[in-house]
């Protein structure tokens, strides 16, 4: 179920009402868990099973951690349920991957092989639940919070239908308290929450899907391109992604406010970044946080030596990058992405103030942002070879700087300096809710601009978000 569908329309308003009609929370939450369940068996009711099978084992691993105190057993406990999570998501999201890198070694040395593939259908959302599945139990372990004694509350924190899909990446002890307890919903919450579903479809379907063709234009072809047209598809895949994924966060985030539920901010205007350990503070919060938390840091992170620092670094950006999808080129954004990280530690800005900072920073961020959609060229690649091809054309300069590419409709463009002009102002000001402070005619021009621009973007609505595949 698309949230940018009909469909998914007539769910929030049927569920929203009945919520909003029962006043005791416990049987909120048994509707939000059995909507849950539903939206996600629209995908394929198969998979059900699937989640019900990760919940129920996490659930009792927690149990067990949080019950006793032995250190040692406490760690037998995580050993053994965190490699039945990995092998889960593994099989289904690996398991070819990994057979066909193996078979393509072995006939480069000279034995030959029988080809295997089979046909295992990637469930939706398996990354996202199962992580957070392993937070909760690393969380009890690490005494952050009790063990959940209701398996429905903990049921739901898995499921929770507007993060469920792709994120944000909840923890346990922030979501759960939140499950536990009366909510009561506001009319901060409901207004806030309407603006973020505008300002998500927005995003989505003007912006991203937009931008769409002007990006398959360049990746999609058969032909190398020209540098210029490699670029221009390379910077209308910077925010065809950035808005295709954070559009549906702004939307899980709004639906959520609806049913009197916080979820986590995911994005901070990442293009604003002037460095990437700062990128990696503002893009995809939920995961770097999670690989910072539960990964580097228990690798050492930068406790130990310099040396050990950086390929503590590395270790965790080539998981991250692993994480996003079954392919080299991931393996390799990821790769690109912890080298960033590790040069960036050898930088020692000067110390600069007044008009000089703030040049050095803009200047700072302009350049970063192309080393950014180098990256993100290494990410929409279909090929190590057109990952060569490409950066080839971009260092020679072999063919006339045409920009032959795909125009995006009126609609994408004036999407594109629309968001432009929102993110900045609220960067500046640094509150997401700048918008209320303007003039009421000003600010009713804004929402109006808003649906008036998303009602025209629905005719290039893709069928999905990027992120479902991951």
């Amino acid at each position: 179920m698309n949230f940018a569908s009909l469909e998914f329309t007539y769910f929030l308003l049927i569920g929203f009402t009945l919520y909003a009609l029962i006043r005791n929370h416990e049987v909120q939450n048994l509707l939000l868990l059995a909507g849950s369940y539903y939206f996600y068996a629209c995908w394929d009711p198969r998979f059900l099973i699937l989640i019900w099978v990760v919940t129920g084992a996490s659930f009792i691993a927690g149990r067990a951690i949080g019950q006793t105190e032995d250190h040692r057993r406490r760690i037998r406990y995580i050993v053994v349920y965190t490699v039945f999570a990995l092998t889960i998501l593994g099989y289904f999201k690996y398991f070819n991957f990994f057979i066909d890198s193996a078979q393509t070694a072995l006939q480069a040395l000279g034995f030959k092989v029988n080809r295997i593939y089979l046909d295992i259908v990637l469930p939706p959302a398996i990354s996202f639940y199962i992580f957070e599945s392993l937070s909760y139990i690393i969380e009890i372990h690490q005494r952050h919070m009790p063990g959940t004694t209701k398996l429905r509350h903990y049921a739901l924190f898995i499921a929770y239908f507007p993060k469920l899909v792709a994120g944000p990446i909840e923890r346990p002890a922030v979501l759960i308290p939140q499950i536990q307890k009366p909510r009561t919903i506001t009319e901060e919450f409901l207004t806030r929450g309407c603006f973020l579903i505008l300002l998500g479809l927005f995003k989505k379907v003007v912006v991203a899907d937009g931008l769409s063709p002007t990006v398959d234009s360049v990746f999609n072809s058969v032909q190398t391109p020209n540098a210029a047209a490699i670029v221009l598809g390379s910077y209308a895949f910077a925010l065809q992604i950035y808005c295709d994924f954070s559009g549906y966060t702004d939307i899980a985030r709004g639906v959520s406010k609806l049913f009197g539920i916080e979820l986590s901010q995911n994005f901070r205007f990442p293009y604003f970044s002037s460095n990437p350990s700062e990128f990696w503070r503002r893009w995809h919060m939920s995961l770097s946080s999670w690989l910072r938390d539960y990964l580097y840091i228990p690798l050492g992170g930068n406790r130990i030596s310099a040396v050990r620092t950086k390929v503590n670094l590395m270790i965790t950006m080539l998981l991250g990058g692993l994480w996003h999808g079954a392919a080299w080129n991931f393996i390799l954004w990821g790769a690109y992405q912890g080298g960033l990280l590790i040069v960036n530690d050898f930088i020692k800005p000067p110390l600069l103030s007044g008009w000089k900072a703030l040049v050095a920073r803009v200047l700072a961020t302009v350049v970063f942002f192309q080393f950014v959609c180098y990256g993100w060229l290494l990410f929409r690649a279909k090929s190590f070879e057109q990952i060569k091809a490409f950066t080839v054309e971009l260092v020679t300069l072999s063919q006339p700087l045409a920009a032959s590419v795909a125009r995006p409709p009126l609609a994408a463009l004036l999407g594109v300096a629309m968001l432009c002009l929102y993110d900045l102002a609220a960067y500046r000001s640094g509150r997401a809710t700048f918008y209320r402070a303007l003039p009421v005619p000003l600010r009713a021009a804004f929402y109006a601009a808003l649906v008036f621009l998303t009602l025209m973007g629905m005719a290039n609505a893709r069928s999905a978000f990027i992120y479902f595949q991951f």
